[in-house]
């Protein structure tokens, strides 16, 4: 019994289209790939900052002004 088409095999346009599909399909696999190693390096979600650079940056808006954030950045360090 033949599994291919006739005395010819499966052809060139066959042939085309399975190297075309393997590559599609490896292609694919290794991209996902890839994408799930970067996701699980990263960590997880959003870097938080720290109380200090949250009051670095209140202070570099004019929410507080210099006392406050002396006061506030003293209260921190101890």
């Amino acid at each position: 019994m033949r599994w291919y088409y006739g005395d010819m095999g499966p052809g060139w346009l066959g042939v085309l289209f399975m190297i075309i599909t393997m590559v599609v399909f490896w292609g694919g696999l290794v991209t996902v790939g890839i994408v799930l190693v970067r996701q699980f390096r990263r960590g997880g979600g959003p870097r938080r900052e720290s109380p200090t650079e949250i009051l670095a940056a209140r202070f570099a808006r004019g929410e507080i002004d210099e006392e406050e954030y002396h006061k506030g950045r003293d209260a921190l360090s101890h």
